[in-house]
């Protein structure tokens, strides 16, 4: 048996992928919007359940800020556009 021998040009790809996959998409707290309007943006908008959203709106409200999604920058643009047109403070880190 072969040993796993890792080449430069394989690790670059790993580090590309991982480059363009690891943006988060986070969700600020602030005095405007009800728990309920940030609940219902969450699962129309991030396809979160209704636990799952109520969970995250309160560790917006309790920590200030909430990573509600994961991914390339090409998925979770579209979503914070459409967060911030909902009036939330949506960004991508």
């Amino acid at each position: 048996m072969k040993p796993y021998i890792q080449t430069k040009e394989s690790t670059q790809q790993e580090v590309e992928t991982l480059e363009k996959t690891a943006h988060q998409l986070l969700i600020y707290n602030d005095d405007i919007n009800s728990f309920d309007w940030v609940i219902e943006c969450l699962m129309k908008y991030c396809g979160h359940e209704y636990e799952q959203a109520g969970q995250c709106a309160l560790i917006i409200h309790n920590k200030g800020k909430c990573s509600v999604k994961q991914g390339d920058l090409d998925k979770l643009t579209p979503i914070k556009e459409a967060l911030l047109d909902a009036h939330l403070d949506a960004r991508i880190d």
